[in-house]
């Protein structure tokens, strides 16, 4: 049986910067209002995450109703429709919103072509919490395709006056091809100046697209529930390079590594770095001598913190990364 020689570790892997922040949102809530802190819906899909904030006085809910009154309430990183936004507002909680900016951003395309009369299709996957998100900025006229074939069903009131808008986390490549189908049944649609999927999404798919033809096989460290990790691993496939999704090293099974001399490992953009090192600690002690990392690009992206939670006092002790 041939060992596992080399570790290629894809660039860039892991956290991005709306994750960051929404993790980093929660823990200064911590800090600065102490325990327990509430958040709808997991702050963010990552199973390690989630048990990490839970430890330190967060308590994760789904409907408001959990939440005492005059508690402190932080949405997650996904987002959350016009109602719950509502209701949070209506029952008087602290609200911290942790939603990635960058979902933000849809959400006031949305608004804004809404006032002008706008009907919208939505791409993305049914039941995602950024997707209720999303498509709960309005009452109605958001029109949810998951693939090629729900954008013959979509039956929009007029077609005048039709936007495409898309879920931040999905394939790159599919995206492209059911806004195509999209384009080619709605000529006049009005399409995003620059697409909706995130420069985090991309940037860890075109790794991952550079990393699978050098392996024999794939590691994604990722969560189930986690969109962008799943992405990864379906486009791994894609390309004919075996691929796995762990969400720990104690998911790796040694019969993935039989044969397999270099493997490739990336990270969703939810999975934190500890997870990656556990991983590669787990391939080591099957054989693999030697890590390399890829060249790719560097992710400068920083995004702000809501008012109120800017201490003074720089970063936070123990603070997931």
């Amino acid at each position: 049986m041939s060992k596992v020689e080399e570790i290629l570790l894809a660039e860039p892997r892991g956290f991005c910067a709306g994750v960051d922040r929404a993790i980093e949102i929660v823990e200064r809530a911590l800090a600065k209002f102490g325990a327990p802190i509430y958040v709808r819906h997991e702050i963010v899909h990552n199973t390690y995450v989630v048990n990490e904030l839970k430890a330190k006085g967060a308590i994760f809910i789904e409907d408001l109703a959990e939440v005492p009154p005059g508690a402190t309430l932080v949405f997650s990183a996904h987002g959350v429709s016009k109602a719950v936004q509502n209701e949070a507002k209506a029952r008087g909680f602290e609200i911290f919103d942790a939603t990635c900016p960058l979902v933000s951003k849809v959400h006031v395309e949305v608004a804004k072509l809404a006032r002008e009369g706008y009907e919208f299709i939505m791409i993305g996957h049914k039941g995602h919490p950024e997707v209720e998100g999303t498509m709960g900025q309005l009452d109605h006229g958001i029109h949810l395709v998951e693939d090629v074939d729900d954008v013959a069903k979509v039956q929009p009131s007029q077609v005048d006056k039709l936007a495409v808008v898309t879920q931040t986390t999905l394939s790159v490549d599919d995206a492209a091809e059911i806004a195509a189908a999209v384009r080619a049944r709605f000529p006049k649609v009005r399409e995003p100046k620059q697409q909706d999927i995130c420069y985090a999404t991309q940037n860890r798919q075109d790794a991952v697209k550079l990393l699978s033809p050098q392996v024999d096989l794939v590691i994604v460290v990722g969560s189930p529930t986690s969109s962008n990790s799943n992405r990864l691993r379906e486009l791994a496939q894609r390309l004919g390079t075996e691929a796995y999704m762990v969400d720990s090293a104690t998911e790796l099974q040694p019969a993935w590594f039989e044969g397999k001399t270099r493997v490739g490992l990336t990270a969703g953009a939810s999975a934190p770095e500890v997870l990656v090192t556990q991983v590669i600690e787990r391939i080591r002690a099957l054989g693999a001598v030697s890590v390399r990392k890829m060249d790719g690009i560097e992710e400068t992206v920083k995004f702000p913190l809501p008012k109120g939670l800017k201490l003074s006092d720089g970063p936070l002790p123990g603070h997931i990364s």
